[in-house]
């Protein structure tokens, strides 16, 4: 039988789902300028699926262009569809952005970096997730026992990767039950995000195929260990030189870094509602569970917001300022990629625009999404990076899907979003 080779256009939406629509892939050339039709209440989609609410209504037409630099071909030569996809903007049928797409969120924060002496970003994505390939024993964290026992989904997973055109850095079992954790090495601030997206739909592509599941979801199990997505970050100088590093300031942070630190700090209560933006993105923030508690920043401490990451037997001052940078901890997989370090940027950026410094009184995280959601409401600073139709748009679709879930109770809840994500 005849079969046609598919490509899927989508994006990656502020409920961390890509969506799109898909066309044969003799079509691509003629839809480089038109892409695939979307409408405005789209964005609306919960994690669940359905519209619980909109600004929008009915009306409205859009598009989505795809980029073929987040282009991905992935032959597993096994009988099974190619799997092919590109992601790419939302826009205006004249070709314009339109103001609720996430990838111009990510590219209007680069733009506000880029005012600060014409800085910029490079970040790579630290992602846990857990495979149902393996079977849950005791003892199994960080262990040889898993690594083996996962079978070939590493080998096939990574090869993806590299075939889809990612450069893996590590794979690992990680502390959780089942979980593995996969990083990727630094890019400039778009391609990471593209390349977090990437990622994790390699990741379910793998498994699908093999028969199983990849859970990205914050709290799988309730009173469980959480999967986290942790963003790794360094800033380059017009130059694109490092100027993250400089060893005459305390914990090794020069003031650019210091106050880009500072303006994450800062804005955190607010920008959770952005990196952690499910009701169980709050259960895995809580104590014992390798995860932040409080708006901190720290050396080498893995329970902090922000952690100043060691190096490694540097050999020279160049290779230490190659290496350093700073993790952000308090994010996950329910957030776009382009949202999260779309926000992080904005308020870094915020924070060398105006010279701040860290807090001095070490305060807690949000305890919910519903007080991170308020939070980011209450910021003039946070509104001032959406419109007002985003963020009308955001606020509605949160507080619609905490309203949706609001009955249940936390084995409920997990399970939930386990299924979803």
């Amino acid at each position: 039988m005849r079969r046609e080779e598919l490509i899927f256009v989508g994006t990656c939406d502020i409920a961390g789902h890509v969506r799109g629509k898909g066309f044969p892939v003799t079509d691509f050339e003629s839809r480089r300028n038109k892409g695939v039709g979307w409408t405005h209440s789209n964005l609306m989609q919960t994690a669940f699926g359905p519209i619980l609410d909109t600004p929008f209504g009915t009306a409205g037409d859009l598009m989505i262009i795809p980029d073929p630099a987040a282009m991905v071909r992935v032959d597993f030569a096994d009988g099974s569809a190619v799997e092919q996809f590109c992601l790419g903007d939302i826009r205006n049928t004249d070709g314009t952005p339109w103001e609720c797409c996430p990838r111009d969120f990510l590219s209007r924060a680069r733009a506000a970096l880029a005012d600060q002496d014409g800085l910029n970003l490079i970040a790579a994505f630290e992602q846990e997730f857990v495979y149902t390939g393996v079977e849950e024993r005791p003892g199994d964290p960080y262990s040889l026992n898993v690594f083996r026992r996962q079978g070939t989904f590493g080998e096939v997973f990574t090869g993806a990767l590299q075939t889809a055109g990612l450069t893996p850095d590590s794979f690992l079992a990680e502390y959780g039950p089942r979980q593995l954790e996969v990083t990727i090495t630094p890019q400039a601030t778009m391609i990471a995000a593209d390349q977090a997206v990437i990622l994790r739909e390699i990741a379910r592509a793998v498994a699908f195929r093999m028969g199983y599941r990849v859970i990205f979801s914050p709290m799988p199990v309730a009173g469980g260990i959480g999967n986290g997505t942790h963003i790794h970050f360094s800033l380059r100088d017009v130059d694109r030189m490092p100027c993250t590093w400089d060893a005459t300031q305390p914990m090794g942070l020069s003031p650019a870094a210091r106050h880009f630190c500072a303006g994450i700090l800062h804005h955190l209560p607010a920008i959770c509602a952005i990196t952690t933006p499910s009701p169980v993105s709050y259960q895995r923030l809580t104590p014992n569970r390798w995860a932040p508690t409080q708006i901190d920043l720290m050396q080498q401490d893995r329970g902090a917001a922000l952690r100043i990451c060691p190096v490694f037997a540097s050999a020279n001052a160049e290779d230490t300022a190659r290496q350093f940078n700073v993790e952000f901890r308090v994010a996950d997989a329910t957030a776009s990629p382009y949202m999260a370090l779309g926000a992080l940027i904005f308020a870094g950026a915020d924070g060398i625009a105006r010279k701040l410094e860290a807090p001095e009184t070490v305060k807690s995280l949000p305890h919910s999404l519903s007080a991170a959601l308020d939070a980011m409401e209450a910021s003039e600073t946070v509104r001032s990076w959406f419109s007002p139709v985003f963020l009308d748009a955001y606020l509605r679709h949160k507080r619609s899907e905490l309203a949706h879930v609001a009955g249940m109770g936390d084995s409920a809840l997990c399970a939930a979003y386990a299924e979803i994500y």
